[in-house]
């Protein structure tokens, strides 16, 4: 008996792959008509979607068509009051500037963004029901809380995510994140080199994983250095908290002559208490932070700092999203940024 040229079981992107003999990114960039593909590859997944009668599936290409064409942004565990204003939350440098990275790399594939906060139980209700009537077509999830409910929540309930830094253990949702622990190693390794002997951490909070890779990969650099012993005290990623820990290392450790801090607006902070203290930067104490954001660049001194590439990171989000539409089902898809040191005066 010949085989049915007309199967019950609708061809995937990865029937269409193992075909081609390419990548299933490939098959969902030449379905989609994204540019940049060697003429070569979308011969060959043209010609596999021919023989394979593959179909793109219909949310995916409404996604690409704009038959619909919304996707939610949502931001969720910020950490903001629940009365806060979009104003509040986006126009903090780290949510604002990945925010911003995502609304751009939507426009540029002419995508509608929604943007969303879901910091209580009803505005993760509200989010969970958009999703469910269509309001967009899946979500790109900035969550930095660490039991923040509302990724498996929408994973759960079927919802297409892609989450900003590792999801829950259980959550089966593609994410994009950063190497912590190898940029906290070049901030050790800045500081080394400017001379630092007795350096200190001002950490983010440590039920906050990035907070924790950062403070284990500081560390870790520092004792493979010499440094055996490094004081640490926890921030809140605020500039407050930053000045606050600066001033208390500086009660306890006067003779510290190297800080890094977890985050750049702690960074800021701890830049603000040694000026208030009479150390100058960075011949007493040297100060690296972490992000790369706009204000670390106006700080007085310029603060070196570890770069987070968010445009580069937002744009990754939105493409394992529009593939993710294209073909559901199959394992979860991650990506891990390198992270780089930007020099400026501060160390």
């Amino acid at each position: 008996m010949s085989e049915d040229p007309h199967p019950t079981t609708l061809p995937t992107l990865e029937d269409v792959a193992r075909v081609a003999g390419v990548s299933r990114a490939s098959v969902s960039r030449v379905v989609n008509g994204k540019p940049g593909v060697a003429p070569h590859i979308v011969e060959a997944v043209q010609e596999a979607v021919k023989t394979t009668r593959y179909v793109p599936n219909p949310a995916a290409r409404s996604l690409v068509t704009r038959q619909s064409g919304s996707v939610a942004i949502v931001v969720s565990g910020a950490g903001v009051d629940h009365e806060a204003s979009p104003e509040e939350v986006y126009g903090d440098p780290f949510f604002g500037r990945l925010s911003s990275a995502l609304v751009r790399a939507l426009s540029r594939r002419e995508l509608h963004p929604v943007l969303m906060l879901a910091e209580s139980d009803t505005e993760r209700d509200r989010v969970d029901a958009f999703l469910a009537r269509r309001g967009a077509d899946g979500a790109l999830l900035i969550s930095t809380a660490p039991h923040d409910p509302l990724p498996g929540r929408l994973v759960e309930a079927g919802h297409p995510v892609v989450t900003f830094s590792r999801p829950p253990d259980g959550v089966r949702a593609d994410w994009v994140d950063v190497g912590h622990r190898q940029g906290a190693a070049l901030a050790a390794g800045r500081l080394v080199e400017r001379g630092a002997r007795r350096p200190a951490v001002i950490s983010g909070p440590l039920d906050v994983p990035a907070a924790a890779e950062r403070l284990a990969g500081f560390l870790e650099s520092m004792a493979r250095h010499g440094r055996s012993y490094v004081p640490v005290l926890t921030g809140s990623f605020t500039v407050e908290s930053g000045e606050r820990a600066m001033r208390e290392l500086l009660a306890q450790h006067p003779d510290l002559d190297g800080v890094f801090a977890a985050n750049d607006l702690m960074g800021i902070g701890a830049l603000h208490a040694l000026a208030d203290a009479g150390r100058t930067v960075p011949d007493d104490v040297a100060v690296v932070g972490f992000d790369d954001s706009l204000p670390a660049r106006y700080a007085r001194p310029a603060l070196t700092t570890v770069r987070q590439p968010l445009e580069e990171m937002g744009e990754a989000m939105v493409d394992l999203l529009v593939e993710r539409l294209a073909g559901p089902g199959g394992a979860p898809v991650s990506r891990v940024f390198v992270p780089t040191l930007q020099v400026r005066a501060s160390a």
